[in-house]
């Protein structure tokens, strides 16, 4: 369980780095590499669904990446603290949803694909996946109430 916990560190800096250079290289106004086959990035940094607010998206990716790096090294800290737990599984929950979000408007509106994104939109879903197998083995290794 501790490995787990451990080893969604790296994902919650990938993403951050995912998401920060999308957005510094939108901030600065360059463009985005791409690597072929998947060479939509900056179709979709540009499509007016790349913007919540006024603001790019990868700038809320920061933001999330870094609260949910900061929330799993407490909870590499405390692994026990239920709320916690809770918190990562909400929060990466929340995570896919939006990237869930963000695909359907590649695929239906915007019609091209952002390596940046498909990389997040997997972060993302591999910290919900594991923030969901630190409850069952959590649950086992709890000391159980004697009547």
């Amino acid at each position: 369980m501790k490995i787990v916990s451990h080893a969604m560190l790296p994902l919650a800096l990938l993403g951050l780095g995912v998401a920060f250079y999308d957005s510094y290289a939108i901030y600065n106004g360059q463009t985005l590499w791409c690597p072929p086959p998947i060479n939509g990035c900056n179709e979709v940094a540009s499509s007016p669904y790349a913007r919540i607010f006024g603001l790019p998206v990868g700038y809320f990716g920061v933001v999330y990446y870094l609260y949910m790096f900061c929330l799993l090294a407490l909870l590499a800290f405390d692994l026990f603290s239920p709320a916690l737990r809770f918190a990562a599984i909400a929060y990466s929950a929340l995570g896919v949803c939006f990237s869930f979000y963000f695909m359907y408007l590649q695929i239906s509106f915007i019609h091209a694909f952002c390596i940046y994104c498909l990389v997040s939109a997997v972060t993302t879903l591999l910290l919900l996946i594991s923030a969901l197998s630190l409850m069952p083995s959590a649950a086992r290794t709890m000391p159980v109430a004697r009547t």
